[in-house]
């Protein structure tokens, strides 16, 4: 067989799945939606099962319906029958795939789950069968060609992509934000980029906090000691006012002007930069960059006057965000 014939064969292949998912959008209807609604409303977890091909599917939907904040696992439809069934609370969803709906090791967990009324989601490709009759909830995929006559392929394919609409559905019904998202992904490069000012940014006594009132000649030496670059001027009643950068020091200097009996709210520049602690880093590193700045004073909420923390350009650099 010549290597055209493969190039040949996988496009026919890809446009069966394709087709598979054009009829699966077409018959998208109000069971979708009430799925949807359930899953997102849900107080226990979501258990998802299927035999052969399809509970490889549910794994991993299963997978993504916890990335995005809904409890899921997938459940193995032959250790079911021998004690696992007792996994599955009342408060649970059930959500059974199967092409056929006729699956063997299904109908044990069908039962339990219609004796023990728990809410059932039946993913299934035919409506005479025992799933789609049993199921709370129908979801019909439409039936398709497979490639090459009998592999599971483009149903398999429309399972996954029934199931990334529900997981994404119901996080944007339950309004997951970013934020959210950051909080179970802490690793890896979605971790990474989805970090906040407040996740690295310099707390405390870090802060390099001196009085508008404290003579140059002694702010010079907390500048030096603090290593960071900058101070951060306030005033009597506690509020942020200003900044002083090493690079305003060196321009005074060039100046040949003797600053050291001037007071910081002299020499300062006010209305320094600052963010709210819950915009994402790679942000500040824009604001930084547009800006030509080397740090910013970090606020919450709208208090800008009240600084709780300072984020400097190398903070964000050390953790890889870019």
């Amino acid at each position: 067989m010549s290597k055209k014939k493969f190039i040949s064969i996988a496009k026919e292949v890809i446009t069966l799945e394709i087709q598979a998912l054009q009829k699966l959008k077409k018959n998208i209807n109000n069971q979708f939606n009430e799925a949807v609604i359930q899953i997102a409303k849900c107080q226990s977890k979501v258990i998802l099962c299927g035999v052969g091909k399809s509970g490889l599917i549910a794994s991993k939907i299963a997978a993504t319906l916890s990335s995005v904040g809904t409890p899921a696992f997938s459940l193995s439809a032959s250790d079911s029958s021998h004690g696992d069934l007792g996994s599955i609370s009342k408060k649970d969803i059930l959500i059974l795939i199967s092409y056929s709906g006729q699956t063997e090791e299904l109908k044990n967990i069908i039962s339990y789950a219609n004796r023990n009324k728990i809410l059932l989601i039946g993913i299934v490709s035919k409506k005479d069968s025992i799933l789609y009759k049993a199921s709370n909830i129908k979801l019909l995929i439409p039936q398709t060609k497979e490639a090459g006559g009998i592999i599971p392929t483009a149903s398999t394919t429309s399972q996954l992509a029934l199931g990334d609409a529900l997981a994404i559905s119901s996080m944007q019904y339950k309004r997951f934000t970013k934020l959210d998202f950051k909080k179970i992904h802490p690793s890896g490069s979605l971790g990474i980029q989805l970090k906040t000012v407040e996740d690295i940014m310099l707390t405390g006594k870090k802060i390099p906090f001196i009085n508008e009132k404290l003579k140059m000649k002694k702010a010079l030496n907390i500048l030096s000691n603090k290593k960071l670059g900058f101070l951060i001027i306030k005033n009597k009643q506690n509020k942020t006012i200003g900044i002083i950068t090493d690079g305003e020091v060196r321009r005074y200097n060039e100046k040949k002007i003797n600053m050291h009996l001037k007071n910081a709210s002299d020499i300062m520049t006010k209305n320094p930069v600052s963010v709210d602690k819950n915009i994402l880093a790679v942000k500040a590193l824009s604001i930084m960059n547009n800006k030509k700045i080397t740090s910013l004073l970090v606020h919450e909420k709208k208090n800008k006057y009240k600084t709780i923390g300072v984020i400097h350009i190398h903070n964000i650099l050390q953790s890889n965000i870019s």
